[in-house]
């Protein structure tokens, strides 16, 4: 399960550094603008609301527990 998640977050985090990439490159030299960056935004957002929903869903069906903070140690 740890696994599955972290695979996620590298994935979103990947996806805004192709989206920052993006916006560095395009428009240079006179080149016209892709839509890269948008499209690169887009699939992050994609990712982090499926993470999102994906986390919900093992919680509902008890895959994982929350573990909570110890208080007063």
């Amino acid at each position: 399960m740890k696994i599955v998640i972290i695979v996620a977050l590298i994935a979103v985090v990947a996806a805004l550094g192709l989206a920052g990439r993006a916006m560095l490159q395009d428009g240079r030299n006179g080149a016209p603008k892709s839509n890269r960056m948008v499209r690169a935004l887009a699939w992050r957002v994609g990712l982090s609301v499926a993470l999102f929903l994906f986390i919900l869903l093992a919680y509902n069906l008890g895959w994982i527990q929350p573990t909570g903070i110890a208080v007063g140690r």
